[in-house]
């Protein structure tokens, strides 16, 4: 039984370091923290803003891979074409599960 648990921790476990990982080879921590305005909003407050919009995956992924500009001000947000969509959709659920 406790083979189990320590495997499905594990499992569990593995999506957030992946995507903080992502984040690292991304550079995303170049104008984002997890809990700290800087460039841009901590991963916290647009996970907060987010909660309640069940179109939020499909809007910020649109967002990371286009770029955009005014919902924190004036500072825009570069495009990121070159991340893969896989990527991007890993990265998006790590950031919407920030509590």
């Amino acid at each position: 039984m406790k083979r189990v648990v320590l495997v499905l921790g594990l499992l569990a476990a593995f999506p957030v370091a992946a995507s903080d990982e992502l984040a690292k080879k991304h550079a995303c921590f170049a104008c984002h923290t997890l809990d700290k305005k800087m460039v841009g909003p901590s991963y916290k407050e647009v996970a907060a803003k987010y909660r309640s919009d069940k179109e939020a995956a499909a809007k910020l992924a649109a967002k990371v891979k286009n770029g955009g500009q005014g919902v924190w001000g004036s500072v825009p947000m570069p495009p990121n074409a070159a991340v893969p969509d896989a990527d991007i959709k890993a990265l998006v659920g790590w950031i919407l599960s920030q509590k």
